[in-house]
């Protein structure tokens, strides 16, 4: 363990102490406020300018690695060192503590901790406390993702994820206090592991989030559904590994799928297609023609040798309303996310993609960030954990699908209903505000 001699344990006390002074809102922010929970679109009010901020948050940060370009990195990065990793304005937290699992040739964490004067700790327990007797933290950011890991039977890199989230919490039910939780990415990856994380978040009270850093990107076109949509077909169009970026194709699909009539009320059954009856599907009507065209056009430029490819592969599962959902893993033709929806009454799908921008570092975690730092000071999810809980569970629901010989997977485990939140995506909301009310569901 390492703690510089400036940290010492009375004087993170204190710090701790200054950082839990309370938020007063001014008069102008109350009534954005009010705004979000009468339901107008988040973008459109509460990121205000204010002339006093309000004082930082401290967490702990709970890792597998830390090298340059990592989760760790641009997600913790910017907590250290601004919204740009530049050393500019950033959030309004501070990092009080961080544990890093594996510290290899690439580590960067250690480093960049002893330059901001941040201990490192040998235990998740360790963080939690700065290796005192209380939680002496506002939240935990918990990055499972990146490292050496062991690979399931269904291709599923087993982070740590369960583990990580088993400690966190056994540490809060020690010392007798809980504070929010971000889980990197989906939970999990197995069905089991994220629904044991979920039912413990309820179980112990956690404000939980999760979920994919690309549903809060810059979207091209940019594009928002309107919520109570009726929608008649969507369809993803994804990349690159199924386990990796099938989630991430999935939560960002399951963002617009989500804002239908009715809400989300879960997935009936899942299916994983590879070969001929990938496209069968497409040709004989089944799938929205229409819909796949528009989306792949954004993410392809040679459409013709889409079909030529033996790695396509169709995640097909039906909600429990009724829509069919259709997610294409297109790796070596498609070069991005995508998603169409076509709605009841009009013409043609509308569809846009997920940009992955690299400049400045990766900005669509900065806007993830954001979220996180909402929920840190609000004491709030920004969005429904459900999503993810969703997602992730149809991703391992069509795996377990692809080993049993591409068979229909009955999934009643995943009737998962929620109401989903108008929550925006870069860029917005202003990276600048500090405005941190969470806005009401969307009913």
């Amino acid at each position: 363990m390492y703690i510089p001699s400036s940290l010492s344990e009375s004087n993170i006390s204190k710090q701790h102490d200054l950082m839990r002074s309370s938020i007063n809102l001014d008069r102008r922010k109350w009534i954005g406020t009010a705004a979000a929970s009468m339901g107008f679109r988040v973008a459109d009010f509460g990121y205000g300018d204010s002339t006093d901020r309000p004082a930082p948050k401290s967490v702990s940060a709970v890792v597998t690695t830390y090298f340059k370009g990592s989760h760790a990195d641009v997600l913790v990065g910017k907590v250290l060192e601004g919204w740009k990793q530049d050393g500019g304005r950033g959030p309004i937290l501070k990092l009080a503590s961080i544990y890093i699992e594996q510290i290899g040739d690439r580590d960067i964490g250690v480093e960049i901790a002893r330059k901001h004067g941040v201990p490192v700790f040998d235990t998740i327990e360790g963080a939690l406390t700065v290796g005192g007797d209380r939680i002496l933290v506002d939240g935990v950011i918990s990055i499972g993702e990146h490292g050496n890991y062991p690979t399931s039977e269904l291709g599923q890199i087993l982070y740590p994820r369960r583990r990580f989230f088993e400690s966190i919490t056994d540490t809060f039910e020690k010392y007798g206090r809980v504070v929010p939780v971000f889980n990197d990415k989906h939970l999990g990856p197995r069905w089991t592991d994220a629904k044991w994380m979920y039912d413990r978040a309820i179980e112990r009270k956690v404000p939980f989030m999760t979920g994919s850093s690309l549903v809060m990107t810059y979207r091209d076109p940019d594009l928002v559904l309107p919520m109570h949509s009726e929608i008649e077909a969507a369809v993803g169009i994804g990349y690159s590994h199924l386990d990796i970026y099938g989630f991430h194709t999935l939560d960002c699909y399951q963002c617009f799928v989500e804002r239908r009539l009715g809400a989300e009320t879960g997935v009936k059954w899942v299916q994983c297609l590879q070969g001929e009856s990938v496209w069968k599907l497409l040709d004989d009507g089944t799938i929205s023609r229409e819909a796949f065209d528009a989306a792949l056009a954004l993410v392809c430029d040679k459409p013709d040798r889409v079909r030529t490819s033996r790695d396509s592969t169709l995640l097909l599962f039906q909600y429990s309303d009724g829509l069919l959902g259709a997610v294409f893993m297109l790796p070596g033709n498609a070069t991005g996310i995508s998603v169409a929806i076509q709605r009841k009454g009009e013409k043609r799908p509308q569809a846009t993609r997920f940009e992955e921008r690299t400049e400045p570092v990766y900005p669509h975690f900065a806007y993830l960030l954001k979220g996180i730092e909402r929920m840190l000071h609000s004491g709030r999810a920004s969005y429904p954990v459900e999503r993810t809980l969703l997602s992730g569970g149809i991703l391992d629901r069509a795996l377990t699908s692809l080993s049993q010989k591409q068979s229909k997977l009955m999934t009643p485990e995943l009737e998962i209903r929620y109401q989903p939140i108008d929550y925006p995506h870069a860029p917005n909301p202003n990276l600048e505000s500090d405005v941190f009310a969470v806005p009401e569901p969307t009913r």
